[in-house]
């Protein structure tokens, strides 16, 4: 039984159709992933499934009894309450209790006055109300979600509220979860974490998300809403690429084919009054209803017109930092080294990507790169002629209240690009805002409205280093690969600041990769260049740590065997005891036997040697380092056996 579906959903916004006579099904254990373009309905279509919003027409069906948790783009709870108490509260009713038992209990480890007789009190009510499974469940949540229940909301990072969000939505137990871009604010190691979070769970999952290669971690199905409509199409993203090219292609040719019906029935309809006296009255009709048609076909919305102007060439050398460590002082009168002798000669041309978690110091180093903060320790030499624009993934630049086009050009009609002055609302409708929407309020745009418009912001400035700090939360697909084709023409020096990998992988030429403790280290290549060559060290020196560990314990081993068969050997000598036939077919085999372990151990090694293993097969090397661990026993167990029985048998 499916566990909802959306029957011909109609859903308008002013004059624009969200969802014109939609349909979706959803099947328990599926792991759909929502696209579609800025704007298109994406965040009304999960609200309405979650319950939260109504159709204009349609139908929403669910499952009796569904449980549904929706987390929303934006935290949705208070941010004042501690971890504990509002994860509590996906729970439902019992919630209350719970984070008041939670309370008392840190009341009472205090010392504070009256906390051991209400805490008495709560336990009663919660034995009452089957409440000790419900708090045990909040604890298990928060353990998972690696979270401290006594710590503040509001002092966590944007990835730790958004954990705490998904903690919250899976303390109810839910049979779908409904994720609106999950992925913001959450860095490469997180969004990996949530990618094996969604594989694992057992319901069906519906998540809008535009980081390509999260989809192809986590998708059985792509539904993708364009023009009202959602199509389905089975499978990873990648398949749902080659999938739509096709589809494109077939309705351009559909779509050129109707026009030229329609231009030619309208210069025949057009003829002079001779030849309408004798036309053909069910031509007429089909005429008109080729007009109907016409006028209903939603043709797709325009590309964004990305044109990036670049400044004066910069000096060849942007900086070279030798030495370079910062720190800051910490409340316990500490020091926390951000950056540690960090070495690096970076040129005019090069693309960058700063890959790291979130507080490891990527905006710190930036800031050490282009001169704008002092290095405590070390040297830093900048490069001359620099123009430098910033691309805020806080969007501090942009003024809520203001119209769009004093964005772009405070107090003027006209932007000059390239050279040449263009109309202000001209070239936002470059970036697709309608002119009627020229003059709205930047309050009024969605997160990748506001990102489009801070990226025409960022656009009509000449520049010859770029720094862009997250510029893919919110974008729609399209628009990020017409953004990575911009950057790839783009002829001055780029810093990216990004947790999507598969941006890093199309823009960047080197990377520069925090490793704890304040160490960065350079790489050439992308992300999947740096994954790469670190699984492969990473696999180095497991073996070797494997190997060293190994020998003192194999040698260990083949002393006491030694030992056994000397014990062995002297008595049976003595007594002249010879083997029996199924001892001679043991020692027979023994060989055989060691050879095809010796020859899996040697297999396993090579593989675990190769890093493709740890992209394409990662769960399976838990579970071939544990083969290997007891290959060893098993050799070691065999060599012991034979030696014994040799030894008997001379």
């Amino acid at each position: 039984m499916p566990l909802l579906s959306l029957d011909k959903a109609c859903l308008a916004f002013g004059d624009v159709a969200l969802l014109d006579h939609a349909e979706l099904v959803l099947e328990p254990g599926e792991k759909v992933s929502l696209i579609g373009r800025n704007g298109a309905g994406k965040s009304s279509l999960l609200r309405v499934l979650a319950g939260g919003g109504t159709l204009d027409d349609g139908q929403v069906w669910r499952q009796p009894g569904l449980r549904i948790a929706y987390v929303a783009q934006e935290p949705d709870f208070d941010l004042g309450r501690d971890v504990f108490a509002t994860v509590a509260d996906g729970i439902g009713d019992a919630a209350r209790l719970i984070a008041e038992y939670h309370r008392c209990t840190l009341a009472l480890t205090q010392g504070e006055e009256g906390a051991l007789d209400r805490l008495a009190e709560l336990q009663h009510q919660l034995e009452a109300g089957d409440g000790w499974t419900l708090h045990h469940k909040v604890e298990q949540v928060i353990d998972r979600l690696k979270l401290d229940g006594a710590a503040l909301v509001s002092s966590l990072s944007g990835g730790g509220i958004k954990r705490v969000a998904l903690a919250r939505a899976l303390a109810s137990d839910p049979d779908l979860l409904l994720l609106d871009e999950p992925t913001n604010h959450l860095d490469i190691t997180a969004i990996g974490w949530l990618e094996e979070l969604i594989k694992a769970f057992r319901g069906g999952v519906m998540v809008i998300t535009h980081d390509r290669t999260f989809m192809d971690a986590v998708s059985t199905r792509i539904v993708e809403l364009d023009r009202g409509r959602l199509s389905s199409f089975p499978g990873s993203f990648s398949a749902y690429l080659q999938r739509k090219a096709e589809m494109l292609e077939m309705e351009a040719k559909s779509n050129a084919e109707f026009d030229k019906v329609l231009a030619q029935e309208e210069v025949w309809i057009r003829k002079g009054v001779e030849a309408r006296r004798t036309r053909n009255e069910g031509r007429v009709r089909r005429l008109e209803a080729l007009r109907r048609e016409r006028s209903e076909r939603r043709d797709r919305m325009g590309d964004v017109n990305f044109k990036l102007e670049s400044g004066d060439r910069s000096g060849q050398l942007i900086a070279e930092l030798e030495g370079v460590g910062k720190y800051f002082d910490t409340p316990d009168g500490g020091q926390r080294w951000v950056i540690r002798e960090f070495s690096a000669r970076l040129l005019r041309g090069d693309r960058i990507g700063l890959i790291g978690p979130n507080g490891a110091g990527k905006t710190t180093l930036l800031k050490l790169i282009l001169g704008e903060l002092e290095a405590d320790v070390g040297s830093i030499k900048c490069g001359t002629k620099q123009q430098i624009a910033y691309f805020d993934q806080f969007r501090t630049a942009l003024d809520p209240e203001l119209p769009l086009t004093e964005v772009i050009s405070p107090g003027s009609d006209f932007v000059e690009i390239g050279g040449t002055k263009k109309h202000v609302i001209g070239y936002l409708e470059d970036f697709l805002f309608a002119p009627q929407r020229a003059r709205s309020p930047v309050k009024s745009l969605s997160g990748g409205e506001r990102n489009r418009l801070l990226l025409a912001r960022l656009f009509a400035r000449p520049a010859n280093i770029l720094v862009l700090d997250e510029p893919t939360n919110d974008l729609d697909i399209e628009t990020l690969e017409l953004l990575e084709q911009l950057l790839q023409e783009f002829k001055g020096t780029l810093f990216v600041v990004s947790h999507d990998r598969a941006f890093l992988d199309n823009v960047v030429t080197q990377t520069i990769v925090a490793e704890g403790e304040g160490i960065w280290r350079e790489y050439a290549g992308g992300y999947q260049d740096w994954l790469r060559v670190s699984r492969a060290q990473m696999a180095d020196s497991a073996a070797k740590a494997r190997a060293a560990a190994s020998q003192p314990a194999a040698a260990a081993a083949k002393e006491t065997a030694k030992e056994a068969v000397k014990d062995v050997a002297k008595p049976a000598a003595k007594a002249g005891v010879k083997l029996s036939f199924n001892e001679k077919r043991e020692l027979e085999a023994l060989p055989g036997k060691i050879k095809a372990l010796e020859s899996e151990q040697s297999s396993l090694q090579q593989q675990l040697a190769n890093p493709d293993i740890y992209r394409e097969r990662a769960a399976e090397i838990p579970v071939m380092n544990k083969r290997l661990e007891d290959i060893d026993e098993e050799l070691l167990t065999l060599l012991e056996r034979w030696e014994a029985l040799e030894a008997r048998s001379a």
